[in-house]
């Protein structure tokens, strides 16, 4: 079997490599600001989970250009992606969103948005702008789902239910938007039942993306208090990428796997210790992939 992996969808769709630069809008999350909550996500670290994004004081342009300077080994020629990824990127007005994503989708290196957000920050409005930019450079809206399971969504302090990220969904399609969802794998009391029951769910809508992410705990999370007061079960790098091949069996070849594990800062990160070398980690994912015969593929979706 094959997955649609990213790097061959984007190779497929813009005829080049295209590298994902982390853009900050600068923007807060109502589940920090006390909207919500003030606690934000058990698991979220202070940079909004965007810790390796440009400074936030600086210019979008500026974001892209120094972006671009950092990854300029890894791509000589080539386009990119802004990625708004720390915090919840279309919390703000209208306006703002409006400034901020046209000085990025104008920009020539940029071939589309990929903005991380909630789905209870999504009202009409903005929606509308993000369709009005759809028809400039395709927009991706990004939505941090991490589970369907309510009891785990209570305990990760997600502030949001189900059928608020459904009716998200449903308004987005509406819109033509293409949506990537983010599933964490290894949530504390969640079984491989449990997390492949996300899988298939996400999987059953109308979505273009998904990204598996490996839980990491982080220094300065809420998360990490409750792992230093009571450790939890963390997946050996053996049990995580048998868990991938499992989930890559579950996912239609219609939807593109935008990530399949992911790494946090080093100085932050507790656990799992050995997803900080990440070389390791994806040689031994693609070894075992490759003896599942599980293959990277692309299928471009219009």
């Amino acid at each position: 079997m094959y997955y649609n992996s990213l790097n061959a969808y984007l190779r497929n769709k813009f005829g080049c490599k295209v590298y994902k630069l982390s853009i900050s809008s600068g923007l807060s999350c109502p589940n920090r600001d006390g909207n919500i909550s003030t606690g934000g996500c058990i698991f979220c670290s202070e940079g909004g989970s965007g810790d390796f994004a440009s400074n936030p004081s600086y210019s979008i342009t500026a974001q892209i250009e120094e972006a671009k300077e950092k990854v300029s080994k890894k791509i000589s020629s080539g386009k990119y992606i802004a990625y708004f990824q720390s915090f919840t990127n279309t919390y703000g007005s209208v306006e703002y969103l409006r400034k901020i994503f046209t000085e990025a989708i104008n920009h020539p290196d940029i071939v589309a948005l990929s903005i991380g957000t909630r789905p209870d920050c999504l009202p009409d409005e903005v929606i509308a702008l993000l369709n009005e930019l759809n028809s400039i450079k395709p927009v991706w809206i990004e939505l941090g789902l991490q589970t369907i399971h309510e009891k785990t969504a209570e305990f990760i302090n997600r502030g949001y239910n189900l059928d608020c990220f459904n009716n998200a969904v449903t308004r987005l399609n509406q819109a033509n938007i293409d949506i990537i969802v983010h599933l964490i794998l290894g949530l504390p009391g969640e079984s491989m039942e449990d997390i492949l029951q996300s899988v298939d769910y996400v999987c059953s809508l109308h979505i273009q993306g998904i990204k598996l992410q490996l839980l990491h705990i982080l220094k300065n999370t809420t998360l990490a208090d409750i792992y230093m007061r009571n450790p939890f079960h963390v997946f050996t790098m053996d049990e995580y990428v048998s868990l991938i091949g499992k989930c890559l069996e579950h996912i239609p070849s219609n939807i593109v796997i935008h990530r399949l594990t992911g790494d946090g800062p080093k100085s932050l990160l507790i656990e799992p210790l050995w997803s900080g070398n990440k070389k390791l980690v994806l040689n031994t994912l693609n070894k075992y992939l490759s003896d599942m015969d599980i293959i990277q593929g692309s299928k471009v979706i219009n």
